[in-house]
Protein backbone atom coordinates (compact mmCIF):
# COMPACT_ATOMS: atom_id res chain seq x y z
CA UNK A 1 0.00 0.00 0.00
CA UNK A 2 1.49 3.45 -0.73
CA UNK A 3 0.40 6.49 1.08
CA UNK A 4 0.72 10.10 -0.57
CA UNK A 5 1.98 12.67 1.29
CA UNK A 6 -0.84 14.39 3.83
CA UNK A 7 -1.35 17.60 5.09
CA UNK A 8 -2.45 19.28 8.67
CA UNK A 9 -5.80 19.61 7.83
CA UNK A 10 -5.59 15.51 8.16
CA UNK A 11 -4.82 15.69 11.48
CA UNK A 12 -7.61 18.58 12.50
CA UNK A 13 -10.13 15.87 11.30
CA UNK A 14 -8.26 12.85 13.16
CA UNK A 15 -7.59 14.61 16.15
CA UNK A 16 -10.88 16.26 17.21
CA UNK A 17 -12.74 15.44 20.29
CA UNK A 18 -15.51 17.29 18.73
CA UNK A 19 -16.04 15.44 15.70
CA UNK A 20 -15.84 12.17 17.15
CA UNK A 21 -18.29 13.36 20.00
CA UNK A 22 -21.31 14.93 17.98
CA UNK A 23 -20.76 12.18 14.90
CA UNK A 24 -24.10 9.77 15.10
CA UNK A 25 -23.38 6.41 14.03
CA UNK A 26 -25.91 4.73 11.20
CA UNK A 27 -28.15 2.00 12.48
CA UNK A 28 -28.74 -1.63 11.71
CA UNK A 29 -32.20 -2.74 10.59
CA UNK A 30 -32.07 -3.50 14.53
CA UNK A 31 -31.08 -0.42 15.46
CA UNK A 32 -27.18 -1.11 16.76
CA UNK A 33 -24.65 0.92 15.56
CA UNK A 34 -23.64 0.07 12.21
CA UNK A 35 -20.15 -1.80 11.86
CA UNK A 36 -21.01 -4.11 8.91
CA UNK A 37 -17.72 -3.28 6.35
CA UNK A 38 -14.33 -4.35 5.91
CA UNK A 39 -11.59 -2.14 8.13
CA UNK A 40 -8.06 -1.96 7.95
CA UNK A 41 -5.69 -1.43 10.78
CA UNK A 42 -2.75 -0.67 9.56
CA UNK A 43 -0.26 1.78 12.02
CA UNK A 44 2.83 3.35 11.53
CA UNK A 45 2.77 3.53 15.45
CA UNK A 46 4.22 2.22 17.43
CA UNK A 47 3.45 -0.49 20.34
CA UNK A 48 5.28 0.89 22.87
CA UNK A 49 6.47 4.76 23.15
CA UNK A 50 10.12 5.67 22.77
CA UNK A 51 11.27 5.80 26.24
CA UNK A 52 13.22 9.16 25.41
CA UNK A 53 9.32 11.01 25.34
CA UNK A 54 8.13 9.61 28.79
CA UNK A 55 4.74 10.77 29.31
CA UNK A 56 4.36 12.64 25.75
CA UNK A 57 1.44 10.93 24.34
CA UNK A 58 1.67 13.17 20.69
CA UNK A 59 4.29 14.36 18.26
CA UNK A 60 3.51 17.58 16.35
CA UNK A 61 1.72 17.85 13.22
CA UNK A 62 5.23 19.03 12.61
CA UNK A 63 7.30 16.09 13.83
CA UNK A 64 5.20 13.87 12.03
CA UNK A 65 5.18 15.66 8.64
CA UNK A 66 9.09 15.33 8.82
CA UNK A 67 8.66 11.77 9.69
CA UNK A 68 6.60 11.07 6.68
CA UNK A 69 9.21 13.31 4.32
CA UNK A 70 11.56 11.63 5.28
CA UNK A 71 10.12 7.77 4.14
CA UNK A 72 9.24 9.28 1.47
CA UNK A 73 12.44 10.29 0.58
CA UNK A 74 13.58 6.43 1.32
CA UNK A 75 11.35 5.25 -1.19
CA UNK A 76 12.32 7.88 -3.81
CA UNK A 77 16.39 6.93 -3.25
CA UNK A 78 15.49 3.64 -3.82
CA UNK A 79 16.00 2.32 0.01
CA UNK A 80 14.20 -0.01 0.63
CA UNK A 81 13.40 -2.40 4.17
CA UNK A 82 14.56 -5.69 3.30
CA UNK A 83 15.88 -8.17 5.79
CA UNK A 84 19.04 -10.39 4.43
CA UNK A 85 19.12 -13.53 6.04
CA UNK A 86 22.69 -14.81 5.07
CA UNK A 87 23.52 -15.32 1.28
CA UNK A 88 21.59 -13.59 -1.42
CA UNK A 89 18.32 -15.02 0.53
CA UNK A 90 16.22 -11.46 1.36
CA UNK A 91 12.75 -10.76 2.97
CA UNK A 92 9.74 -8.61 1.60
CA UNK A 93 11.08 -5.19 0.54
CA UNK A 94 8.36 -2.08 0.85
CA UNK A 95 6.77 -3.05 -2.30
CA UNK A 96 4.71 -5.77 -0.29
CA UNK A 97 4.32 -3.93 2.99
CA UNK A 98 1.12 -2.12 4.62
CA UNK A 99 2.81 -0.55 7.62
CA UNK A 100 1.70 2.85 6.76
CA UNK A 101 -2.05 3.57 7.91
CA UNK A 102 -4.99 5.11 5.76
CA UNK A 103 -4.98 8.04 7.63
CA UNK A 104 -2.76 9.23 10.39
CA UNK A 105 -2.61 10.41 14.17
CA UNK A 106 -0.07 12.20 16.62
CA UNK A 107 0.14 8.84 19.17
CA UNK A 108 3.87 8.27 20.16
CA UNK A 109 1.98 5.24 20.83
CA UNK A 110 -0.47 2.43 20.56
CA UNK A 111 -0.54 1.62 24.15
CA UNK A 112 -2.46 4.21 26.07
CA UNK A 113 -2.41 2.48 29.83
CA UNK A 114 0.13 2.49 31.55
CA UNK A 115 0.54 6.08 30.74
CA UNK A 116 4.03 5.85 29.94
CA UNK A 117 2.87 4.31 26.76
CA UNK A 118 4.93 0.83 27.70
CA UNK A 119 4.48 -2.45 28.64
CA UNK A 120 4.45 -3.10 32.34
CA UNK A 121 7.07 -4.95 33.99
CA UNK A 122 6.68 -8.77 33.66
CA UNK A 123 5.48 -11.09 36.41
CA UNK A 124 8.97 -12.73 37.98
CA UNK A 125 9.13 -16.00 36.08
CA UNK A 126 6.64 -15.29 33.38
CA UNK A 127 7.49 -17.57 30.38
CA UNK A 128 8.67 -16.02 27.54
CA UNK A 129 9.47 -16.69 23.88
CA UNK A 130 10.93 -14.73 21.22
CA UNK A 131 10.80 -15.96 18.00
CA UNK A 132 12.85 -14.20 14.18
CA UNK A 133 13.78 -14.23 10.62
CA UNK A 134 17.16 -15.25 11.77
CA UNK A 135 18.63 -18.61 13.06
CA UNK A 136 15.85 -20.48 15.77
CA UNK A 137 15.54 -19.41 18.79
CA UNK A 138 16.14 -21.33 22.04
CA UNK A 139 13.51 -22.79 23.63
CA UNK A 140 11.12 -26.10 23.66
CA UNK A 141 7.79 -27.42 22.73
CA UNK A 142 4.94 -25.55 22.61
CA UNK A 143 6.03 -23.01 20.31
CA UNK A 144 4.08 -19.90 21.05
CA UNK A 145 5.55 -17.32 18.94
CA UNK A 146 4.36 -16.96 15.80
CA UNK A 147 7.09 -17.02 12.97
CA UNK A 148 10.80 -18.67 13.12
CA UNK A 149 11.47 -21.72 15.63
CA UNK A 150 13.22 -23.48 18.20
CA UNK A 151 14.57 -26.48 15.62
CA UNK A 152 13.76 -28.96 13.00
CA UNK A 153 12.92 -32.47 14.02
CA UNK A 154 9.46 -31.94 13.25
CA UNK A 155 6.81 -29.22 12.66
CA UNK A 156 5.98 -29.21 16.38
CA UNK A 157 9.44 -27.31 16.31
CA UNK A 158 8.06 -24.59 14.02
CA UNK A 159 6.25 -21.46 14.68
CA UNK A 160 2.26 -20.92 14.32
CA UNK A 161 2.40 -18.79 11.38
CA UNK A 162 4.88 -21.44 9.89
CA UNK A 163 2.39 -24.07 10.72
CA UNK A 164 -0.52 -21.85 8.97
CA UNK A 165 -2.19 -22.29 12.71
CA UNK A 166 -2.09 -18.60 13.30
CA UNK A 167 -0.98 -15.39 11.55
CA UNK A 168 1.00 -12.76 13.14
CA UNK A 169 -1.61 -10.49 13.32
CA UNK A 170 -4.48 -12.64 14.15
CA UNK A 171 -4.39 -14.01 17.57
CA UNK A 172 -6.16 -11.20 19.26
CA UNK A 173 -6.36 -8.67 19.85
CA UNK A 174 -5.68 -7.03 16.59
CA UNK A 175 -1.70 -5.81 16.44
CA UNK A 176 -0.96 -3.89 13.22
CA UNK A 177 1.91 -5.88 11.42
CA UNK A 178 3.26 -6.13 8.05
CA UNK A 179 0.64 -6.97 6.04
CA UNK A 180 -2.52 -8.20 6.02
CA UNK A 181 -3.57 -5.45 8.33
CA UNK A 182 -7.88 -6.17 7.71
CA UNK A 183 -11.08 -7.49 9.07
CA UNK A 184 -14.65 -7.53 8.16
CA UNK A 185 -17.12 -7.37 10.35
CA UNK A 186 -20.95 -8.94 10.23
CA UNK A 187 -23.67 -8.41 12.03
CA UNK A 188 -26.97 -9.68 13.07
CA UNK A 189 -29.59 -9.02 15.50
CA UNK A 190 -27.96 -11.36 18.49
CA UNK A 191 -24.53 -12.12 16.66
CA UNK A 192 -21.48 -10.22 15.36
CA UNK A 193 -18.82 -12.41 13.48
CA UNK A 194 -15.24 -11.10 13.39
CA UNK A 195 -13.60 -12.17 10.39
CA UNK A 196 -10.05 -11.59 9.85
CA UNK A 197 -7.69 -11.51 6.48
CA UNK A 198 -4.56 -13.31 7.80
CA UNK A 199 -5.22 -17.16 8.07
CA UNK A 200 -9.08 -16.21 7.88
CA UNK A 201 -10.03 -16.51 11.71
CA UNK A 202 -13.45 -15.81 12.07
CA UNK A 203 -14.83 -15.06 15.72
CA UNK A 204 -18.29 -15.97 16.25
CA UNK A 205 -19.46 -13.42 19.00
CA UNK A 206 -23.03 -14.13 20.55
CA UNK A 207 -24.86 -11.01 22.31
CA UNK A 208 -27.85 -13.11 23.38
CA UNK A 209 -26.08 -12.88 27.36
CA UNK A 210 -24.98 -16.45 27.16
CA UNK A 211 -22.22 -17.80 29.17
CA UNK A 212 -18.92 -18.45 28.23
CA UNK A 213 -18.30 -21.95 27.53
CA UNK A 214 -16.84 -24.19 30.48
CA UNK A 215 -13.72 -23.27 31.82
CA UNK A 216 -11.77 -26.39 30.75
CA UNK A 217 -13.17 -26.06 27.10
CA UNK A 218 -9.78 -23.96 25.63
CA UNK A 219 -9.50 -23.07 21.94
CA UNK A 220 -6.60 -21.19 20.09
CA UNK A 221 -8.72 -17.43 19.73
CA UNK A 222 -10.60 -18.07 22.68
CA UNK A 223 -14.54 -17.70 23.37
CA UNK A 224 -15.85 -14.20 22.60
CA UNK A 225 -19.27 -12.61 24.20
CA UNK A 226 -20.34 -9.23 23.50
CA UNK A 227 -22.73 -6.55 24.49
CA UNK A 228 -23.48 -2.90 23.57
CA UNK A 229 -22.39 -0.40 25.54
CA UNK A 230 -24.30 2.37 24.55
CA UNK A 231 -23.38 3.15 20.88
CA UNK A 232 -19.57 0.80 21.40
CA UNK A 233 -19.49 -2.98 21.00
CA UNK A 234 -18.23 -5.12 23.81
CA UNK A 235 -16.19 -7.85 23.28
CA UNK A 236 -15.05 -9.81 26.08
CA UNK A 237 -12.82 -13.18 25.57
CA UNK A 238 -11.40 -15.47 27.71
CA UNK A 239 -10.84 -19.59 27.74
CA UNK A 240 -7.48 -18.63 25.43
CA UNK A 241 -5.44 -22.17 25.38
CA UNK A 242 -2.20 -22.58 26.72
CA UNK A 243 -0.44 -22.86 23.12
CA UNK A 244 -0.27 -18.60 22.35
CA UNK A 245 1.55 -15.85 23.91
CA UNK A 246 -0.41 -13.23 26.29
CA UNK A 247 1.25 -10.16 24.74
CA UNK A 248 4.57 -9.19 23.30
CA UNK A 249 5.90 -12.49 23.80
CA UNK A 250 5.01 -13.21 27.03
CA UNK A 251 3.23 -15.80 29.24
CA UNK A 252 0.94 -18.38 27.59
CA UNK A 253 -2.64 -17.16 27.14
CA UNK A 254 -4.22 -19.66 29.41
CA UNK A 255 -5.33 -17.25 31.83
CA UNK A 256 -5.96 -14.06 29.62
CA UNK A 257 -9.04 -11.82 29.45
CA UNK A 258 -9.31 -9.72 26.80
CA UNK A 259 -11.86 -7.07 26.36
CA UNK A 260 -12.26 -5.30 22.99
CA UNK A 261 -14.86 -2.18 22.47
CA UNK A 262 -15.39 -1.22 18.77
CA UNK A 263 -17.07 2.79 18.47
CA UNK A 264 -17.80 3.93 15.46
CA UNK A 265 -16.56 7.63 15.63
CA UNK A 266 -17.27 8.43 10.88
CA UNK A 267 -18.68 7.54 8.39
CA UNK A 268 -15.14 5.75 7.37
CA UNK A 269 -13.31 5.25 11.16
CA UNK A 270 -14.06 3.40 13.68
CA UNK A 271 -11.85 3.24 16.85
CA UNK A 272 -10.63 -0.03 18.61
CA UNK A 273 -9.64 -0.29 21.98
CA UNK A 274 -8.76 -3.38 23.79
CA UNK A 275 -7.48 -4.65 27.02
CA UNK A 276 -5.30 -7.05 28.05
CA UNK A 277 -5.33 -8.51 31.69
CA UNK A 278 -3.25 -11.67 32.70
CA UNK A 279 -2.04 -11.41 36.08
CA UNK A 280 0.70 -14.54 35.29
CA UNK A 281 1.90 -12.43 32.74
CA UNK A 282 1.89 -8.74 33.65
CA UNK A 283 1.91 -6.51 36.57
CA UNK A 284 -1.03 -4.76 35.38
CA UNK A 285 -2.93 -4.76 32.34
CA UNK A 286 -2.43 -3.56 28.84
CA UNK A 287 -4.71 -1.09 27.32
CA UNK A 288 -4.38 0.11 23.86
CA UNK A 289 -5.68 2.36 20.82
CA UNK A 290 -5.76 2.03 17.11
CA UNK A 291 -7.83 3.53 14.51
CA UNK A 292 -9.31 1.31 11.89
CA UNK A 293 -10.31 2.77 8.52
CA UNK A 294 -13.13 1.58 5.87
CA UNK A 295 -11.72 -0.02 2.51
CA UNK A 296 -13.23 -0.36 -0.15
CA UNK A 297 -13.56 -3.81 -1.98
CA UNK A 298 -13.82 -7.27 -0.33
CA UNK A 299 -11.74 -9.78 1.07
CA UNK A 300 -10.13 -12.89 -0.32
CA UNK A 301 -9.02 -16.24 0.66
CA UNK A 302 -5.88 -16.02 2.47
CA UNK A 303 -3.74 -19.12 1.46
CA UNK A 304 -1.00 -19.88 3.52
CA UNK A 305 1.73 -21.29 1.36
CA UNK A 306 4.17 -21.97 4.59
CA UNK A 307 1.74 -24.35 5.22
CA UNK A 308 1.89 -26.15 1.38
CA UNK A 309 5.77 -25.44 0.93
CA UNK A 310 7.66 -23.50 2.96
CA UNK A 311 7.23 -26.11 5.90
CA UNK A 312 7.79 -29.22 4.21
CA UNK A 313 10.89 -27.84 2.58
CA UNK A 314 12.51 -26.36 5.99
CA UNK A 315 12.31 -29.92 7.26
CA UNK A 316 13.26 -32.13 4.11
CA UNK A 317 16.65 -29.52 4.05
CA UNK A 318 17.23 -30.12 7.50
CA UNK A 319 17.20 -33.70 6.81
CA UNK A 320 19.31 -33.34 3.88
CA UNK A 321 22.20 -31.43 6.45
CA UNK A 322 21.90 -34.47 8.75
CA UNK A 323 22.38 -37.10 6.03
CA UNK A 324 19.58 -38.55 6.71
CA UNK A 325 17.41 -37.96 3.56
CA UNK A 326 16.42 -41.16 0.57
CA UNK A 327 16.83 -39.25 -2.42
CA UNK A 328 15.69 -42.60 -4.06
CA UNK A 329 12.25 -42.84 -2.17
CA UNK A 330 12.04 -38.93 -1.60
CA UNK A 331 11.73 -39.74 2.52
CA UNK A 332 13.92 -39.35 5.62
CA UNK A 333 15.48 -41.95 6.61
CA UNK A 334 14.61 -44.07 9.69
CA UNK A 335 17.07 -44.08 12.60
Amino acid sequence: MKIQPFFPAVFAVLMSPVLAQDYVAPRTEWGHPELRGVWNFSSSIPLQRPAALGDRAMYTVEEVQAQEQVRIQREQAGIELTNIIGGTIGGYNDFWLETNPLAFNLRTSLIIDPPNGRLPPMVPGAPTGYGGLGPDSVGERPVRFTVGGVGKAGPEDRGLSERCLMGFNSVPPFEPSLYNNNLQIFQTEDHVVIFNEMVHEARIVALDGSPHIPANVTQWNGDSRGYWDGDTLVVETRNFNNKTQTFAGVGVSADKVLTERFTRTGADQVDYRYTVDDNKAFTASVTAEIPMFRMDGELYEYACHEGNYGLVNVLQGARVEEGTWDYENNRAIQQ
